[in-house]
Order: structure tokens, then sequence, then C-alpha cells
């Protein structure tokens, strides 16, 4: 009877090193997937409802003396601390190119207000944002004019 306790300690003894050199393998790749994980996802891709980063898209401009344009336009967002975040965005229709900047603040789950400031035309006024994923609606009005804009991440 000893002897045969005896063998059984042995093969657990020798399939318990094999246990134990999967487990540390396994072990030692949890950090690898993690930062193949984390690398792949940027910041803003971890927050789907995050305006950082850039995004391009069209839409409409209304001009104060009525005309109507397309627009195509090239945003960056910063985060500027907290739930705020500093736009730059240059939109270009057939009349021509204008820049902005704003300071946006959201105000619910994906959805954020704020105001800009057209240096170029020197126009002032609030801007809307609601972001569905990968894309955003952006409605922005002052001084006459308005625009309506759909935006994807680039």
């Amino acid at each position: 009877m000893n002897r045969q306790v005896m063998q059984q300690d042995c093969s657990v003894a020798r399939a318990s090193p094999m246990r134990w050199l999967k487990r540390v393998q396994r072990l030692a790749l949890a950090p690898l997937m993690v930062l193949a994980v984390t690398g792949v996802m940027s910041s803003s891709e971890a927050d789907p409802g995050s305006l950082a980063g850039s995004w391009s898209g069209g839409g409409w401009v209304s001009f104060s003396n009525g005309a109507k344009e397309k627009a195509r336009c090239h945003a960056n967002y910063s985060k500027a601390g907290g739930d705020s975040y500093t736009l730059h965005a240059t939109c270009a229709t057939s009349g021509g190119k204008a820049s902005q900047t704003a300071t946006l603040h959201k105000v619910s789950t994906d959805r954020y207000r704020g105001s800009f400031f057209n240096s170029d035309f020197n126009v002032r006024g609030s801007i809307r944002v609601v972001v569905h994923g990968r894309s955003q609606s952006v409605s922005l009005s002052g001084d006459g004019a308005s625009a309506s804009l759909n935006l994807s991440r680039r």
C-alpha cells in the first residue's frame, strides 16, 4: 500500500510542474494582452462619447444674407479639463474658407454645448454637439448665420 501511495504522489508531482508551467505561461501573456488592447484603442475609442480627437465631414452653412452653401469641415477637439473641450475647426464652402474656435462643456451623456468664435468673419454664437459613437451632429448659430454638420471620427 505504501508503494501505491508513493506512485500516486509521484504522478501528482509530475503533473503539477506542467500545470504550474501552463499557468505561468498564461499569466505571462496577460500583461502583453493588456498592452495590445490598450495600444490598439485610443483614449477616445475607450470613451466613445468623448469629443477628443480629429473629426471631419460636412453639411450646410446658412449666412445672414440668406445664402446657403455646402461645407466641408475638419475639427480637432482637445480635452480642456473635467468635462470641457476646446475645438479648432476649419470649414470650406464654395465662397471660401474659415476657421473657428469653441469651448464646449458636457451637459449630459454624449451631449455638449458651448460658444464659438469665427475670427475670419467676426461671428460669435452657440454650438451644440451630440456624439453618436464614431459620428457627431453639430449645430452652430450666431449673428444671423447658422450651420448644421455631421462629422465622423478620423
